[in-house]
């Protein structure tokens, strides 16, 4: 049996404690949601993303005090060409949410959330390191796995297979 469809509709969803809670603080913070596979995506303004994480992780119908990973998904040649990706999890009801901001590709910048969950230090230098996004009041944004003499961000899209020469 195929999987049901993606629900996106944000008044269907508005019931959901992250979301609610969120919309309660600031009605515009979220630009859209997603519901597929039992997962609810919740994509958030550039400019809340630190508040949005403290709010879910202190509010007690949220508590996700867990961040398990952030990431970033490059979309080149698409605007925005970024998305920036933060697992979260609640210990308390075992739920997993996933909160999403998309960047525009010149100059790629988000506040850091280490304040929130000092755990984000290594995935944040992990995103500036492979795909150059700058993560605003990081306490070390300094690269990781590559040398710091190195030439680009070898996990974006346009990054040539080689190696710059």
């Amino acid at each position: 049996m195929p999987p049901a469809a993606a629900i996106t509709d944000f008044e269907q969803l508005k019931a959901h404690p992250a979301i609610a809670r969120l919309s309660e603080w600031d009605p515009g913070c979220i630009e859209s949601v997603k519901f597929y596979l039992d997962e609810m995506t919740i994509y958030v303004r550039r400019s809340a993303i630190r508040e949005a994480c403290a709010l879910l992780r202190d509010d007690p119908n949220c508590q996700f005090n867990f961040l398990s990973d952030i990431t970033c998904v490059d979309w080149v040649p698409s605007e925005p060409r970024f998305e920036i990706v933060y697992h979260l999890f609640s210990t308390f009801s075992k739920e997993r949410l996933r909160l999403k901001v998309r960047l525009r590709g010149e100059e790629p910048a988000i506040e850091s959330v280490t304040s929130i969950w000092p755990a984000a230090n290594y995935f944040e230098r992990e995103v500036f390191d492979l795909f150059g996004v700058r993560l605003h009041g990081h306490p070390y944004l300094r690269r990781l796995l590559m040398p710091e003499d190195w030439e680009g961000h070898p996990l974006r899209k346009d990054y040539p297979v080689e190696g710059y020469r």
